[in-house]
């Protein structure tokens, strides 16, 4: 018996071709078992047919509506009524022992050629001599390249969902030991097979298609959920965010938002207020770190009238106010001590006393706190209540910063041009370069400074398209980080804040090219002393002193509020 690998020849007798043609099928059913992939299979099969069996030049030939629904429609598709004009044309798909050249060159009109016929009839044609067969075309393979003797080609047609969608055929010489009839059978079986693995195929690739279209229906449910809330993309954090905030919507405990500045903090706490019951409430937020200590409780619990010069009426606290909804503290961690003390007993009891009063009011409140400091580590430091950490750490969810949600920088930055393109009747496009160059950019402001930098774009770029090298002069520099912004900060770091002369030169109101663009700074990041100086240089004007330290007017007023000044 010859080894499987090497061809068969004329002597063989029947019982061994029987043992070739039990190997060639479990050999085939092997990679199916391996693998659903057409191209895998059909390649692989034609191959063990010219090896195991002879038949040599081994083609699938496919219809070329099967390559226009890529397969995924077959299982579907309704046989048309044969009819010469539906008729369709095919080409060489699947080959063993063919150049690409001579695949190439299989492509076949509607009912053209023996393999044209076949696909058009539906019926197994089987040429004794190609020689002797004037519609046989020897289109892919010429004459010259076959072998001298009497060369025979078998093509038998593959079904689909009862419709032929191709052609299995091969050459095989016509002397052999070897039954024709035997080949046939073999062939009809293969046929069979490669049918059931395009239709396999197919329905594996519309499930697919339907799975991926259902993902896309639930992708689009989440941005619109998303959207609802004002929060705009859809990375793998960002949705993991909000699938942990509207999973404790329902409930009244309170929620820690945790995150660096400019993540958004304000949005998922609104979010949390409008996923939840108490939706039609008050939504009362309190910005922690602009409130002065010594306003902090009347702000907070309200005062009685004569509590303290100038109470001339009752004022309800902003607990108080939102009964019954939710009260979103920001900044938390900037709450002072004593302030501390009051807020634990408030949660634990839910009551309130007004600054003056003796009265216990109950109020039903959630809350929702946010910072962007390290509370666990505050308390190791004494600076901020244990009790009070554990009471609003019920249910922490961290808000990813931009860093970590690169996807999303693209839909932000044309959420905020459109934004500014409205409020400043400005009609500014973003090039696809500037927006691939905003995705590489760190952003260690987050989702604000993104927005102030778009916002900056619109108001002071001269194109209507702007691209990368354009964008480059608004995004914060290396040297703009080393203190090129600073400004009247710089000067007075160094030790001249007592020179006003110098800080007028300064703070001029024509700033270098690199302080187009504000690094972003955090709370802490001008003294009381260097504000005092910038507004005296400047005359009390708020905006050219902001100006002169390198901040907007309203980071420059929140200092000032946060300083008691």
């Amino acid at each position: 018996m010859p080894k499987p690998s090497t061809p068969t020849t004329l002597a063989t007798p029947a019982t061994e071709w029987r043992a070739q043609e039990l190997l060639l099928m479990s050999q085939v059913m092997r990679l199916v078992g391996k693998s659903l992939a057409p191209e895998v299979v059909l390649r692989e099969m034609l191959h063990l047919i010219s090896e195991l069996l002879g038949l040599n030049r081994g083609r699938i030939v496919l219809a070329d509506f099967v390559g226009d629904i890529a397969l995924n429609g077959l299982a579907d598709r309704k046989p048309e009524p044969r009819h010469p004009a539906n008729h369709p044309t095919s080409r060489i798909r699947y080959a063993y022992g063919l150049t690409k050249t001579e695949i190439a060159q299989g492509r076949y009109g509607p009912a053209e050629g023996i393999t044209g016929r076949v696909l058009a009839t539906a019926q197994p044609i089987i040429v004794q001599d190609i020689d002797a067969e004037p519609q046989f075309l020897a289109r892919a393979v010429a004459r010259s390249q076959l072998p001298q003797d009497i060369v025979a080609f078998i093509a038998l047609p593959i079904e689909v969902n009862r419709e032929v969608i191709g052609v299995l055929a091969c050459h095989r010489i016509r002397r052999r030991d070897r039954q024709l009839n035997d080949d046939v059978a073999v062939l009809k079986i293969l046929a069979t097979l490669a049918g059931q693995l395009l239709q396999l195929q197919a329905l594996v690739g519309a499930k697919t298609s339907a799975l991926q279209a259902k993902n896309q229906l639930l992708t689009r449910a989440l941005e619109t959920a998303a959207a609802r809330y004002g929060i705009i993309g859809t990375s793998p954090p960002l949705l993991q965010a909000l699938s942990e905030l509207e999973r404790v919507s329902e409930a009244s405990a309170s929620v820690l938002l945790l995150g660096e500045s400019g993540t958004g903090k304000e949005l998922f706490a609104r979010a949390v207020h409008l996923s939840s019951q108490r939706r039609d409430q008050p939504f009362i937020k309190v910005n922690c770190a602009a409130i002065p200590d010594t306003l902090f409780e009347s702000e907070l619990f309200g005062y009685e009238r004569g509590a303290f010069t100038g109470a001339q009426s009752a004022r309800a606290g902003w607990f108080e106010q939102a009964d019954g909804g939710t009260i979103f503290l920001d900044e938390i961690g900037e709450m002072p001590l004593a302030m501390q003390t009051k807020l634990l007993r408030t949660l634990q009891e839910g009551t309130v006393v007004r600054l003056g009063g003796k009265r216990e009011i109950s109020v039903t409140v959630r809350v929702v706190a946010a910072t962007n400091r390290d509370l666990a580590q505050d308390v190791q430091r004494g600076l901020f209540r244990r009790d009070l950490f554990y009471r609003l750490n019920v249910i922490p969810i961290r808000l990813p910063s931009l860093r970590e949600r690169p996807q999303d920088i693209r839909a932000l930055a044309l959420h905020f041009l459109s934004r500014a393109n409205q409020d400043n009747q400005r009609n500014v496009s973003l090039a696809p370069d500037a927006l691939a160059r905003l995705e590489q950019h760190p952003w260690p402001g987050n989702i604000r400074e993104l927005g102030n930098v778009i916002e900056r774009l619109v108001l002071l770029t001269d194109s209507t398209m702007v691209p990368a090298k354009e964008l480059r002069r608004f995004l914060p520099t290396d040297k703009a980080d080393a203190g090129g912004v600073g400004g009247v900060g710089d000067t007075v770091d160094k030790g001249d804040a007592g020179d006003m002369q110098a800080l007028r030169a300064a703070a001029t109101l024509n700033p270098p090219a690199q302080a187009i663009v504000r690094e972003y700074q955090a709370a802490q990041s001008h003294s009381a002393e260097q504000l005092q100086l910038a507004l005296r240089a400047h005359g009390g004007n708020q905006s050219r002193a902001a100006q002169a330290v390198g901040l907007t007017v309203r980071q420059f007023s929140y200092r000032l509020r946060k300083l008691g000044l």
